[in-house]
């Protein structure tokens, strides 16, 4: 069997096609480059620079590789400068993905595993979120992803395309033999800022808002393990495989964690008391979130191994100090 994976010299991309190659299966790996780094992408993984919207492109991939599933990866993934941009998030994260999975249909793939969000949920509150739950994304990034949902869905009902969409939580850490990680520059995710200042290579970080309802006044997230979240994608794979219908889950641990608890967890595992100065609230930004991953269990029969702050922080440093 042979994968496609866009957007495989990102973060999670990068450890989805080191997944494949670990598993003796072939990867083709499809990615534009614009954040994507081309070292990321792992030994014995096929490699092609070019648009996931190159429609003439993924037909060809798919017919000179004999393509039997797409992981979709690529899009753009930051939600305050979704606000700012909101036409480059629908062009990037929707209008491309509709190429993408015309181009992958037409060509013969019937099983796709999309990379969703748990910010199409929007204000979900403080208790964990099911699938069920009210869909009302705050941002531009939400409704673009949202967005490609439905095309996927509308897809399914009329033809015998099936796919799993995968929201995610938050995802960090890095891979435990430290073969992969975050090193996308200028990152944003938390984890991700809190080891940079730590070793040293931010002066100083941000919290963002202390005035949520929260228990510190901080946001809440679900920080999921990337190798947790490939593993889904695996399991994802596989239902597909079996002939599983069109699904879509949360991935997540079912337990929340706050901006402060985050960065303290950091300075521990660090021994290094870092700078951190207080701001207002970015736009966009949802004060809880958290998942109900249950769906995941029993329908993949998804089995997470590192639920743990600390480990995720850990690797997240050796990570790190590799750069």
């Amino acid at each position: 069997m042979t994968l496609l994976v866009t957007g495989g010299a990102g973060f999670i991309g990068a450890h989805m096609a080191l997944d494949i190659v670990d598993r003796g299966e072939q990867v083709v790996v499809l990615d534009n480059l614009t954040t994507g780094d081309r070292s990321r992408v792992p030994l014995g993984a096929i490699f092609i620079e070019g648009d996931i919207a190159n429609e003439a492109l993924v037909t060809s991939l798919i017919g000179d590789y004999n393509i039997s599933a797409l992981v979709h990866f690529a899009a753009k993934t930051i939600v305050s400068d979704s606000v700012a941009d909101p036409l480059g998030y629908y062009l990037a994260n929707t209008v491309k993905s509709r190429a993408l999975i015309e181009a992958a249909y037409r060509a013969g793939v019937r099983q796709i595993v999309f990379s969703s969000t748990a910010a199409i949920y929007g204000e979900p509150g403080d208790a964990p979120v099911k699938e069920d739950a009210p869909l009302a994304p705050l941002s531009p990034y939400g409704r673009s992803k949202l967005m490609t949902e439905q095309m996927l869905s509308d897809l399914a009902a009329v033809s015998d395309l099936r796919f799993v969409a995968l929201r995610y939580f938050n995802v960090a850490g890095a891979d435990p033999r430290a073969r992969a990680g975050q090193s996308t520059p200028r990152a944003t995710h938390l984890i991700k800022v809190a080891v940079e200042t730590a070793l040293g290579k931010r002066t100083q970080m941000e919290i963002y808002g202390t005035d949520y309802e929260t228990r510190d006044g901080t946001c809440i997230r679900d920080y999921i393990h990337v190798t947790d979240l490939i593993a889904a994608h695996t399991a994802a794979l596989d239902y597909l495989a079996s002939g599983g219908p069109s699904l879509k889950c949360n991935c997540g641990y079912g337990r929340g964690y706050s901006v402060r608890q985050v960065i303290s967890t950091v300075k521990a595992s660090s021994g290094v008391d870092f700078p951190v100065i207080e701001r207002s609230r970015r736009p966009g930004d949802i004060a809880s979130v958290v998942a109900d991953a249950s769906l995941a269990r029993a329908q993949l029969n998804w089995a997470p191994r590192y639920d743990d702050l600390n480990l995720i922080v850990a690797h997240a440093l050796a990570w790190e100090r590799l750069l």
